[in-house]
């Protein structure tokens, strides 16, 4: 026939540019704010750009898209409770000598099972 091999395997079809994917980037992480280049070009598959997860990634990466993770608030401390709340006394104490104060703390660390919880102690 006379026609290359590689004719065979070629796309029909241009490869988009970088502007165009970097717009329909744009959109989708406008749309979804959480999404990081993995969603994004399984996004961009759906909408039919062909675009090799690095390529959606380094994009990402120049053009400012990543995702902004957002920590979330995780309350502690209950104060609305109908027990009773204790003075701070130790707030102007003078310490002159050792074993006359001590003080506690409770708190908690993240693990990847959930939390495990420490409890910490001083003498001064």
């Amino acid at each position: 026939m006379g026609v290359a091999r590689s004719s065979y395997y070629a796309d029909p079809e241009g490869k988009p540019r970088d502007d165009a994917i970097i717009a329909e980037i744009r959109a989708i992480t406008d749309d979804f704010e959480g999404y990081g280049y993995r969603r994004v070009g399984a996004e961009l598959r759906h909408r039919g750009f062909v675009v090799n997860a690095k390529k959606v990634r380094r994009l990402m990466r120049e053009h400012d898209l990543n995702p902004r993770r957002r920590r979330r608030f995780v309350r502690t401390t209950d104060s609305d409770h109908d027990g009773p709340i204790h003075p701070f006394v130790a707030k102007d104490f003078e310490v002159h000598g050792p074993d006359q104060l001590w003080v506690a703390d409770l708190t908690y660390i993240a693990i990847a099972a959930g939390f495990a919880y420490v409890a910490l102690d001083h003498c001064s």
